[in-house]
């Protein structure tokens, strides 16, 4: 809670507004029981004052009118407050999440962070807008109808101020066993997304391999599961209501009763005692609605502990004391530690230097370290223990962003976003038409776009069947190609091309890599032949380094690994 109210404090001016309205509501409400009162006395007497029976109808309608003004008013500024603070939210959980660690991202299920940024906070705003909408009436609506029943006649007011409280302790001990529940049912409902991510993204796969009994089956079991816990935060949370309205039916009939006996004894009149009835019914349903904003709140706080723990999350803290500018002259790994997980190593003192415009390709096998090398060279993880200098500045020295500015990657995996062909060749740096359309003719792609509708201005996607995972491949070299950078990562960018096309590729990042250095990831080692020097590696060592003809002369470990390829 305290948590929102430092994301409330921008709206206090409107939040005071609403309380103003808030009061009018409760005092406008309160004052209709007393007219209706005043009509019933004025109607049962012997001679009816019809100037003063109008007069009262009058304030009456003036009354509804009010509360009709202002409760409009009210609902539509609370809702306003409710959606921006939690627009608000989730623009810091987005914010938050292009700001964490890789090591985060590849540690949680995409779908439970999806459902954090969107479920969560939409949870939230529902219980928050509800919350800001009857707490405060419901708190001026008890004390002043209190008020006026011991105004009225304390012996009734103490019966309501005795039994109807008893709705509160009932919903506070249901509310503190709802919570757990409803705090499980939000992580469950993450793990579902997750899962439905995941078999989205991956539904050609499932259909290959006959997975669509299996796939069921596990959803149901995680469907079952949430159903489960639903059914617990729901059964629990459905029992605040009724047993809050049986005490409430309680003390109506009690004030009935009593009120019916002080009437025959001409205590008090019949129009004070459907005021006092009508009071009793008004003091009471606040404490419904508490209930059920208790309810809400729970769910919406359940919520919003798993947002806030992604806004929490620990940003990458740079200490920036030095620029790198290009060129680029010398990358060196100096005694280099890392590991993904510290019980298990995985690159222990690799050390070796790249000077500026040569090709180096990283090669071994499957889980040997070397997309772990790319994710070090760009300072997605810290290493360890060691350095990485780069024109002898430590990696530690340079931010991120200054790092990034003077690499480009090709990944075996493309992503294009929704967006044209245009917005996708020039996300990392714009250029003009002519240059976009020179790299496009360089990676053999252009002839693909001019056919398209809309050419350049067609707009695609990661999931586009329309264009095949090669031309995508393509569509992301003439990205790189575009930007231009001073050291190129191409970690098995060729891997979805056609052997044809890929000579021509090849070609083209032969003219691109004239003068830049190059980091090279393949698994294809013909297509590595011509690397100025090869880094054989395996179990995170660096056992073997040369050119391809050094290598295959030693007969070692890269001459077994480059005569396989050519076995049956």
């Amino acid at each position: 809670m305290s948590r929102l109210f430092k994301y409330l404090k921008k709206y206090f001016l409107q939040i005071l507004i609403t309380l103003l309205l808030a009061t009018i509501v409760v005092l406008s409400s309160l004052y209709l029981p007393i007219l209706v009162g005043k009509i019933i006395d004025t109607l049962i007497s012997y001679n009816v004052d019809f100037q003063r029976l109008l007069s009262l109808i009058i304030k009456m309608v003036l009354t509804i009118f009010i509360t009709f003004i202002s409760q409009y008013l009210l609902s539509y500024l609370n809702n306003r407050i409710g959606f921006n603070c939690c627009k608000t939210i989730r623009l810091d959980g987005f914010r938050k999440l292009l700001h964490l660690p890789i090591s985060y991202i590849d540690n949680h299920l995409s779908g439970d962070i999806t459902s954090r940024i969107i479920n969560d906070v939409d949870t939230l705003s529902d219980g928050l807008i509800l919350g800001l909408t009857n707490f405060f009436t419901s708190v001026l609506t008890i004390v002043i109808s209190i008020c006026y029943m011991f105004y009225l006649n304390y012996q009734v007011a103490f019966i309501v101020l005795f039994l109807t409280p008893l709705s509160l302790f009932i919903t506070r001990f249901i509310a503190n066993r709802s919570h757990k529940y409803f705090a499980l049912q939000a992580g469950q409902k993450g793990k579902l997304s997750s899962y439905i991510d995941e078999i989205v993204n991956n539904q050609k796969l499932i259909i290959s391999f006959n997975r669509h009994k299996q796939s069921q089956n596990d959803f149901d079991i995680i469907s079952n599961s949430l159903a489960q816990t639903s059914k617990k935060a729901i059964f629990f949370s459905s029992l605040t209501n009724p047993s809050t309205r049986l005490i409430n039916a309680l003390t109506y009939a009690v004030i009935a009763v009593l009120g019916s006996l002080q009437v025959i004894s001409s205590s008090i009149t019949i129009g004070n005692l459907s005021t006092l009835l009508s009071y009793a019914s008004q003091f009471s349903k606040p404490f419904n609605e508490l209930s059920s904003v208790i309810v809400e709140l729970q769910n919406a706080l359940a919520c919003a502990n798993r947002i806030f723990e992604l806004i929490d999350q620990d940003e990458i803290v740079e200490d920036v004391k030095k620029t790198l500018r290009p060129p680029i002259e010398t990358i060196e790994f100096k005694g280099v530690y890392f590991s993904y997980n510290k019980n298990i190593p995985l690159i222990e003192d690799l050390s070796f230097k790249v000077n500026k415009g040569e090709k180096i390709a990283i090669v071994g096998p499957t889980g040997c370290g070397k997309t772990t090398l790319i994710n070090l060279l760009m300072h997605f993880y810290d290493i360890d223990k060691g350095d990485i200098l780069f024109n002898g500045i430590s990696i530690n020295d340079i931010s991120r962003a200054n790092l990034r500015e003077n690499f480009s990657m090709v990944l075996q995996d493309s992503w294009l976003k929704q967006a044209s062909i245009k917005e996708n060749l020039q996300m990392g740096k714009e250029c003009s038409d002519q240059q976009m359309i020179e790299a496009c003719k360089k990676c053999h792609i252009d002839s693909f776009i001019e056919r398209l509708p809309q050419q350049y201005q067609t707009i695609i996607n990661e999931n586009d069947d329309s264009i095949s995972q090669g031309q995508k491949q393509l569509l992301c070299i003439a990205r790189t190609m575009i930007q231009n950078p001073d050291v190129l990562i191409l970690d098995e960018a060729t891997s979805s091309i056609d052997t044809r096309t890929e000579l021509k590729v090849q070609q083209a990042f032969d003219e691109l890599m004239k003068g830049k250095t190059a980091f090279i990831v393949a698994h294809r080692l013909s297509t590595i032949v011509n690397s100025d020097c090869i880094l054989v590696m395996k179990d995170g060592n660096i056992i073997e380094k040369g050119n391809h003809q050094q290598l295959l002369n030693k007969k070692g470990f890269y001459y077994n690994l480059y005569n396989s390829q050519f076995q049956n």
